[in-house]
């Protein structure tokens, strides 16, 4: 699609005019999907009268990709309107406390790391550059006053100004040998080695002259030994807020980053003065993992959530509260309830907090009182379910939300919670949409939402399915079946549109594809108890109930072949296709990518490795027969299935060896069989090429696999 068209659609243009009939729906395609815009998560001003999102806009050439943010008003009177326009993307954008200005993270040109910039919505113009620290500037936060910032840098051990840095950084690059050195695990995360570089929370006032001080790398806290914050995929982040007065800064961390190879590591929350000059404070004391910190609105309560550490593989994060500014007794807010909270937000008052949470393939919409209870239920969509959600802090409650589903691709929208906006057959509450920016292209492609069903499996559980119908589908035909196994396992099959596995691409495989998708025990968003149940059965019961799922569907749906089964999946999904390859011959071929086939390999190599050993029952020394018992290469003999194998080369996380162990068994056994290794990939395929090719590579393979006959 053109830009210009990209341009009309987003001022407003009337999408009923481009409706599109049944028949003249068409399949999803790769560049269909990759090329749809991306709309980010929202942020509502704190006077309620904006909601300001991300957009991009991509491209199969990386570099000529765009991510500008877009600003849409919360009463719906007017059509999105583009805020940047540059080459570069801006991250972690956030609103000043009168809604005037915002915040956001880049790299300009000229700038060689990323720095904080400000831009004033009423004055317009260009964002003007705040910060100009030489080790990058991230996740600004406003002080309450709008008169100072915070952000987070990742600086040297021992360095507690930007020229100390500048020095250590010099040296090192004038150093004529490259080693990496380590005294202690973790060495490497997801897929990229670790340095020593650590986090730290910087502070700058926004008049001119000001320069930022770092109020932590010189604490002692900042020196001990195992000091970090909470790793993510791409970032190490402390998390810091500001206090309600601007006087504290409320921080995320751990001291024990080195128990990683034999113990949990904890994280608490701590505070610190903004001013610098003293150690940080715990806020929290009970053992485990504080995140997601947030005030109240008045100021009298912190939020977070808790989740405890214990022998159990999985805990659910808890919703919880602490008052503000004395501290004490933790109080858990969302009480009684099952689910695990991925977004929380309050209202002005303070007196409600309402949260998102997944229930099976769908996420939910509830409140729940700020002083504690039972969170009751305000939307839930007929399909997919809301991503991310903000409220304003100041005047009447506004619940914006993202939305989509399988077939709705993501956008913003406003929720009604009496239910007279937008609401359907089968939804609880309603919303209406702020934007549409892929409107139009969803209603060109020929898909439907997935079907549910449950089943009670062997071991007496109540396992979730859901299937997805290929494209021109007619029921009097007979379409063969892939059986899609999610990662995790603490995870599950969510009904929205993901790039990485997309189920309704995958239908459009071999002429025509049934897929199925189950929650196997392990799966979240079924209640604690469930997500517990896989610990020291890491395979064995998730693959049985895979299978009794494939029987389940092929009895219910006369429309599937049980001549024509393939099954495969990533990470997780790809063990458990590992082994089902060591364990039945019933699937015509497997396809697994990132997948471990020994458990003792994957425990030694991978980037974590002490939950494994809950899961397993201890370490692999002391003799527990799950590590040989459950690993798909001791049964090695049995391999027979043709198997498509694919790595990231980068992939820490699964790595290499055991795609490599597992290639060699199935050349070993003459089992046909095909390997993609992928030089510049890491857990995830993720460049644009790249995915269009492995897609290309999975339909071949499917095609040539279920075929009507035999091949």
């Amino acid at each position: 699609m053109t830009r210009a068209l990209a341009g009309a659609l987003l001022v407003g243009c009337a999408f009923t005019a481009l409706g599109v009939s049944a028949q003249e729906k068409k399949p999803l395609t790769h560049e269909t999907l990759w090329m749809m815009k991306r709309v980010g998560a929202p942020l509502t001003s704190p006077n309620g009268k904006w909601v300001l999102f991300s957009l991009v806009e991509p491209s199969y050439e990386q570099d000529k990709s765009v991510t500008d943010l877009w600003l849409v008003p919360t009463d719906g009177s007017a059509a999105p309107r583009r805020l940047t326009n540059t080459k570069g993307g801006e991250n972690d954008p956030v609103w000043s406390p009168d809604s005037g200005s915002i915040a956001f993270a880049a790299k300009r040109e000229g700038d060689e790391v990323e720095q904080i910039y400000l831009l004033d919505l009423a004055q317009g113009g260009e964002a003007r550059r705040v910060t100009t620290v030489s080790t990058g500037a991230s996740h600004p936060q406003w002080r309450p006053d709008g008169k100072a910032i915070l952000f987070e840098s990742r600086v040297f051990p021992g360095a507690t100004d930007d020229e100390a840095n500048k020095k250590i950084a010099a040296e090192r690059k004038a150093r004529k040998y490259n080693v990496r050195t380590y005294e202690h695990f973790p060495v490497r995360y997801w897929n990229e080695w670790l340095d020593d570089r650590q986090p730290t929370v910087m502070v700058q006032g926004l008049e001119p002259g000001a320069v930022a001080k770092d109020i932590l790398s010189g604490t002692a806290f900042a020196h001990t030994d195992g000091f970090g914050g909470m790793q993510g995929e791409s970032s190490v982040s402390l998390s810091p807020i500001w206090s309600p007065d601007g006087g504290e800064i409320v921080f995320e961390a751990t001291q024990a980053r080195w128990n990683a190879a034999f113990a949990h590591v904890p994280y608490h929350l701590y505070r610190i003065p903004a001013a610098g000059g003293a150690e940080p404070r715990e806020v929290t004391a009970a053992p485990g993992i504080y995140g997601h910190a947030a005030f109240s609105p008045d100021g009298k309560s912190l939020y977070f959530t808790y989740m405890p550490q214990n022998e159990e593989v999985y805990n659910l994060p808890r919703l919880s509260r602490v008052g503000w500014p004395a501290g004490g007794a933790t109080t858990v807010v969302a009480r009684d309830f099952d689910r695990q909270p991925t977004q929380y937000a309050l209202s002005p008052d303070s007196r409600t907090v309402y949260l998102l949470a997944p229930d099976g393939a769908s996420e939910n919409l509830y409140s729940v009182p700020a002083e504690g209870g039972k969170p009751g239920l305000v939307a839930q969509p007929k399909v997919g379910g809301y991503t991310a959600l903000s409220l304003p802090r100041n005047g009447k409650v506004q619940l914006i939300a993202q939305y989509g589903s399988s077939v709705n691709p993501a956008e913003i929208v406003k929720i009604d919670p009496t239910g007279k906006a937008g609401g359907t057959e089968g939804e609880k509450g309603g919303h209406t949409n702020l934007t549409t920016i892929d409107t139009a292209i969803a209603a060109g492609i020929d898909w439907q939402p997935p079907q549910h069903f449950t089943f009670t499996s062997a071991k007496g559980r109540t396992i979730h399915s859901m299937i997805v119908l290929p494209p021109h589908f007619d029921p009097n035909r007979k379409y063969p079946l892939f059986v899609f196994i999610h990662g995790g396992a603490a995870s599950n099959n969510p009904d929205q549109i993901g790039l990485r596995w997309n189920y309704h691409l995958l239908a459009a495989s071999a002429g025509g594809t049934v897929i199925l998708m189950t929650d196997y025990t392990g799966s979240t968003g079924f209640g604690e108890a469930f997500a517990q149940a896989i610990k020291l059965d890491p395979l064995k019961t998730p693959a049985d109930e895979i299978n009794q799922a494939a029987d389940e569907a092929i009895k219910r749906f006369p429309f599937i072949d049980a001549s024509r089964q393939c099954a495969g999946g990533a990470s997780y999904g790809g063990h458990l296709t590992n082994w089902l390859e060591a364990t039945t011959t019933r699937y015509r071929c497997l396809v697994s990518h990132a997948g471990e086939v020994d458990l003792l390999t994957q425990w030694g190599e991978s980037d974590g490795i002490y939950n494994r050993e809950i899961n397993n029952g201890g370490p692999p020394w002391e003799g527990n027969a799950i590590w040989r018992e459950q690993s798909p290469i001791t049964y090695a003999a049995n391999w027979k299935t043709p198997m498509l194998m694919s790595i990231g080369e980068r992939d820490y996380r699964v790595p290499l060896g055991n795609t490599l162990e597992a290639w060699a068994v199935l050349q070993h056994q003459h089992v046909p069989s095909r390997l993609l290794v992928w030089p510049d990939a890491w857990h995830w395929i993720t460049k644009p090429e790249d995915s269009r090719h492995f897609y290309q590579e999975v339909g071949d393979w499917l095609a040539r696999y279920l075929q009507a006959t035999s091949p």
